[in-house]
């Protein structure tokens, strides 16, 4: 999943950031109002996290101006302002969520877990099956042919990555934009040596192989026929 976190302090900023990415989420951060608009218009997210105070334009008018041109990315908006008024007007804007500060990253967490779900039907699955892969979104666990296979962040991404597109080749930009959060090649071997890892883990030990090299176009992860 891909979020946008438009939030001017750095501090919170960069809390929620190393928060979200442990979590295996790809996050992008916009300092000031203007630069999350921009992003926010121009690149596709699951959902954003908007502070409700920014430099620029605040967030309740970043939130007006989507809804406005008809962009509908789920939105939980923070602020420092908690009474009453204040959180209706947030969600009034096209707020689909208002959390206050200060507040546990575990309760954000699950607000926005409970977003995704509700604004996308395939951010609901928690549970993905290729053959005799499968792949548990809730418990971060995986198994094969029922054996638990152990997954770093990064491999449990990715692989979460190829199970929702199975049977379709996945490119390198699609799995460098999407699993890693890059919007150039940074001409690096790292998808290289993270499909190798992942390819030792879930077919190594097993009679067919699920994850294949598509020469000269990318990867796919599929049933035998």
């Amino acid at each position: 999943m891909r979020v946008l976190i438009i939030e001017d302090d750095k501090q919170a900023a960069a809390y929620l950031v190393k928060g979200l990415k442990e979590s295996g989420y790809v996050v992008d951060h916009a300092e000031t109002g203007t630069d999350g608009l921009f992003l926010a218009s121009s690149e596709p997210y699951d959902a954003m996290i908007v502070d409700r105070m920014l430099p620029g334009i605040d967030g309740l008018s970043i939130v007006e101006m989507l809804r406005k041109n008809e962009i509908r990315t789920p939105v939980l908006i923070l602020s420092a302002l908690d009474k009453v008024d204040d959180r209706v007007t947030g969600l009034k804007a096209g707020g689909d969520d208002y959390l206050t500060k200060p507040y546990a990253f575990s309760e954000l967490q699950a607000r926005l877990e409970a977003l995704l779900r509700r604004g996308s039907p395939s951010a609901a699955e928690t549970r993905f099956t290729v053959g005799d892969l499968a792949l548990d979104l809730l418990s971060r666990t995986a198994t094969r042919a029922g054996q638990p296979i152990a997954l770093q962040p990064r491999e449990f991404q990715l692989l979460e990555y190829l199970m929702r597109h199975s049977g379709q080749v996945v490119t390198r930009t699609m799995l460098l934009e999407n699993v890693w959060g890059y919007h150039f090649d940074p001409q690096t071997n790292v998808i290289d040596v993270h499909i190798s890892r992942l390819r030792q883990k879930i077919d190594q030990s097993f009679d067919t192989a699920l994850l294949h090299t598509v020469r000269g176009a990318g990867y796919c992860l599929r049933a035998p026929a």
